[in-house]
This record gives structure tokens, C-alpha cells and sequence, in this order.
């Protein structure tokens, strides 16, 4: 991997937690993102490794193929508003000389588990680190600071209408029904 490529890897992992409010914009993308469900719950890359958030494929051997893949995001997200989030955080690692650390090695993540952030469990924590976040986003002219306001309100407004509301599973745990 071209340094230049670890550096965008490192504005990804950096950001990866405000990233998550636009890759990851239901309150359902969460559910995914458990473990021992080879989905990523940790910010780390490595080669061959399902869990990364991170994954560049094993089988490219040849550096001028080498490519990654983002991991987290699910089908929910825009993908407008998600690939240009991806874009500028992964811009903003390579202005910045944002090192991504060491690829973890694909048997043995319990080196990680230290050195990586946690990928939020929930859509609120995500937009939590959007508001800590952003500047990334609109420091290029991308999205405007209007857009981010607007995107944090109208999400709460999702998750405060879900958190006010049962879940049928709930019924059935409770009553029996």
C-alpha cells in the first residue's frame, strides 16, 4: 500500500464514527454491526479480515492493484451524501498525513482491541460524533454547516419516533402475544 493510500485509510479510521451518520443513517443499520457477525464493530484495517472496518482483499498481491474496502456502510445510506462523506474524510487523512497505524494481522485482532475506536452502536451515538466532527465535511465548501444542522435534526427526529415507540418483538417478550 502507497503511503498515500495508508493516509487516506487513517482519515477513514479517524472519522469513521461521524462517517457513520451518513453511511449508516437508520436506526436499523446498527443491527448489523454486532460482533460475531464478520461485520465491523472496531475502526482497524487488515488484509483478509472480514471484521475491519477496513478490508484490503487478500488476494491482490500485486501493489498496484491493492484496493480497499469501507466496510461499514449498509444500503440505507444516500449515496450521494455517503461517498462524498468517505471521499472527504479519506482527502482530509492525506492533507493532514493521517497515519492509520499497523494492519492487523488476520488471525489475531487482540492487539486492536486496544489502539481502535469502537464504531458506534447506535445511530444517536452516531450523530453525537457528527456534531463533534464535522469540519472535514465542510471545510472543502462540500456540505454547508446548514447541511449538517438539517441532516443531525432530521435524524433525531428518527430516533426520538423509534425510541417513543414498542417494538412488536416487545409485545411478544411482555405479553406473550
Amino acid at each position: 500500500m502507497s503511503q498515500l493510500g495508508l493516509y487516506y485509510i487513517g482519515g477513514l479510521l479517524t472519522h469513521l464514527p461521524s462517517l457513520c451518520a451518513f453511511t449508516n443513517p437508520s436506526t436499523n443499520s446498527y443491527r448489523r454491526l454486532v460482533p460475531g457477525y464478520e461485520a465491523p464493530t472496531k475502526a482497524f484495517f487488515a488484509t483478509a479480515n472480514r471484521t475491519a472496518a477496513i478490508r484490503i482483499p487478500g488476494y491482490i498481491r500485486s501493489p498496484k492493484k491493492m484496493a480497499i474496502e469501507y466496510r461499514v456502510p449498509d444500503a440505507t445510506a444516500n449515496p450521494y451524501l455517503a461517498i462524498a462523506a468517505i471521499l472527504l474524510a479519506g482527502l482530509d487523512g492525506i492533507n493532514n498525513r493521517l497515519e492509520p497505524g499497523l494492519p492487523a494481522e488476520v488471525n489475531d485482532t487482540s492487539k486492536l482491541q486496544s489502539r481502535s475506536q469502537v464504531i458506534p452502536a447506535t445511530l444517536n451515538e452516531a450523530l453525537n460524533a457528527l456534531r463533534s466532527d464535522y469540519r472535514y465535511l465542510t471545510e472543502p465548501g462540500v456540505f454547508s454547516e446548514a447541511v449538517i444542522r438539517k441532516w443531525l435534526d432530521l435524524k433525531m427526529v428518527e430516533v426520538e419516533a423509534i425510541a417513543r415507540h414498542p417494538h412488536p418483538w416487545e409485545f411478544n417478550i411482555y405479553y406473550g402475544c
